[in-house]
């Protein structure tokens, strides 16, 4: 079996205009708690997060539960799987914690009371909201919606969650320091639809604060 390589640069003007049914260009999955109206937690995979300082900006279908569940209850969690746990995802994937299922929902969801259950995950309490965290996940996020909106389809929300407690597996962390060492960290990535991990380490920013060995230089 033979696999493409990873192409790096076009030539000027060789570039097609194209119409992706999607823009998943290759973002980290993330698993939502968040509580259901009975008091209940509802499980979601979602693949739109991206974290500016201590706020995680989430992307979700405005019909969710996920969405239903932080209008009026916003505390949840966001924990991260690592990129061995994709199986779990996509297990969760085609579940909806909405009965009846919404008609915006694809083809082949269902609805699913216990999702934890059906994903084959654990939940684990958190310390300061009442969602609790995914225990097999080894980057967790205890977190509150401070603003939800919709974007500028209206199909979609976009959720501000302010991040009040991490926590991580010692395995992923730097020792004696509050650093998550990113040669140990592989989260999942969404890619076009399909699952990846982290490659090779290219290199690292000047703004690093991670304690590491200098790159050996050739």
């Amino acid at each position: 079996m033979t696999t493409s390589s990873p192409i790096t640069a076009g030539q000027n003007g060789s570039h097609r205009t194209i119409e992706p049914n999607i823009l998943y260009f290759g973002t980290p999955v993330v698993l939502l708690s968040t509580e259901n109206e009975d008091g209940s937690f509802n499980l979601a995979p979602m693949s739109s997060a991206w974290a500016l300082g201590k706020t995680v900006v989430l992307g979700l279908g405005r019909e969710g539960q996920t969405v239903r569940n932080l209008d009026s209850r916003p505390e949840l969690v966001i924990s991260l799987p690592a990129s061995s746990q994709w199986r779990a995802v996509e297990r969760l994937a085609p579940l909806t914690g909405r009965n009846p299922v919404p008609a915006d929902k694809p083809e082949g969801c269902r609805f699913e009371s216990d999702k934890f259950g059906a994903a084959g995950l654990h939940p684990e309490p958190s310390h300061l909201v009442r969602p609790p965290r995914v225990a097999e996940c080894p980057l967790q996020l205890e977190a509150r919606a401070e603003r939800v909106l919709p974007d500028a389809s209206g199909s979609f929300a976009i959720v501000e969650a302010a991040v009040h407690k991490v926590h991580a597996d010692p395995r992923i962390v730097v020792p004696g320091t509050d650093h998550i060492d990113p040669a140990a960290w592989n989260p999942l990535i969404y890619n076009f639809r399909h699952y990846f991990g982290l490659g090779t380490e290219l290199g690292c920013s000047y703004r690093t604060r991670t304690p590491r060995e200098p790159a050996t230089r050739a």
